[in-house]
Parts: structure tokens; sequence; C-alpha cells
């Protein structure tokens, strides 16, 4: 699992295991802990994300009703960690909540014009480098702004997020299995720079919330 591998050895495992399962090299990595995560998002502002129905986590100290709000950091954070508040409490739905929230995030950068504004890029660029643990070749300020430069023509509409095809263990409900035919059609399309198929994720386990949270 790549909690385990995390564990075990840190990115550089957790990265090594995407390597191995996927046949693809990853050039990069980037790891934001909580506290980074948090000041990262108050930096720009906050969020906007839109939820469909009220979300209530004690766990993660999350309490939202249904309806419109700029998350700060703190509430950001309860939401990507949420499970019990959400769905069916699984870390594939969890998986469906980080994913609109980045959405919104990249709804957010684009809203406030970050990455046309060399000042602002800056600034968010040089708390990036004290929030986040990346590998050596983006570990400055001029490298995170190179990189997220490269990000300025992706919107949330052209966005399109998929989760590695997975079946419920037989042996155990709460754990997951690769669904490894589907899986290669990821990784062929991966490589060969080609958008997933549909085939791809049709029929495998997924979370129930999807459509609970988005941007506005």
């Amino acid at each position: 699992m790549f909690n385990s591998a995390y564990s075990t050895g840190g990115a550089a495992c957790a990265v090594k295991t995407v390597e191995s399962l996927s046949g693809l090299r990853m050039d990069h990595y980037l790891e934001v802990d909580f506290e980074g995560f948090q000041r990262l998002v108050d930096d720009l502002g906050g969020v906007e994300v839109t939820t469909t129905e009220d979300i209530e986590d004690p766990d993660s100290h999350l309490d939202l009703k249904a309806g419109t709000h700029r998350l700060t950091g703190e509430q950001a954070l309860g939401l990507v960690r949420t499970r019990h508040g959400v769905g069916d409490g699984s870390d594939l739905g969890r998986i469906q909540l980080q994913q609109a929230f980045v959405k919104a995030l990249v709804n957010q950068v684009k809203d406030i014009g970050l990455l046309g504004n060399p000042k602002k890029l800056y600034d968010v660029a040089d708390t990036a480098t004290k929030a986040v643990t990346t590998d050596s070749d983006l570990g400055s300020v001029n490298s995170l702004m190179s990189f997220a430069g490269g990000l300025k023509n992706i919107s949330p509409d052209k966005m399109h997020m998929v989760t590695l095809p997975v079946v419920y263990d037989p042996a155990d409900p709460n754990r997951v299995l690769l669904a490894q035919d589907k899986a290669r059609q990821v990784w062929t399309a991966l490589r060969n720079d080609r958008p997933i198929p549909a085939s791809a994720t049709d029929g495998t386990a997924t979370g129930e919330a999807e459509d609970v949270v988005s941007a506005p």
C-alpha cells in the first residue's frame, strides 16, 4: 500500500512504488504537510467550493452547511482529510473530495491571476519552499515558479480526474486490489500521452462523494 511504502522509506519509496506499478518514470514530486497545506491555501486567499449537502465530521473538525463557502486553510485541510462526514466513509470517497478540491484550487489560482503576476507568484513560491518537500530539481523559488508557469493554460474544465482502477478485496472489504487489465489501460494511455479511455474505469470501485463538492 502507498501509505506503507511511505512509512517505510518516505517519498522516495512511494515514488518507487508508483514507478514499479506503472512502468513510468516520475520526474518530480511535491510533498506537503498539514501545516504547509493550510499556509498555502491561506496565502491564496482561501478556496471557494460548493457543497451539495451538509458535511460534519468532528474527527477532521469540519462543519459545513450545503452551499458555497470560501474555505480557510484549516477548513480546506478538514475537507481533504474527512472520510466519515461524506459518502460511504471510504478512502475512495475521500479521494473524490480531494480531486474536487484540486479543481477548486486551480480555479482560485486562475481567479486571482497568480500565474500572470510575477510578484504574487514569487511570494507564493517563496511560501511553498518553506511548506513543501520536493525533489532536488524543484527545491528553489525559481524552479517552483517555472514549474507553475507550465500549468498556466490548465483550467478546471480541462481537467479529467481519474482514480487508479481497483476492486474491493473479497477477503477484506476495507482493502482494495488493483484491477490489473484496466490499470494497464491507464498506464498505456499515460505512456503514450493519450486520453485515458472510459473503459479503464468502467465498473471499478469508487467512493460515494463524487458530486458532493465542486468548484462554483
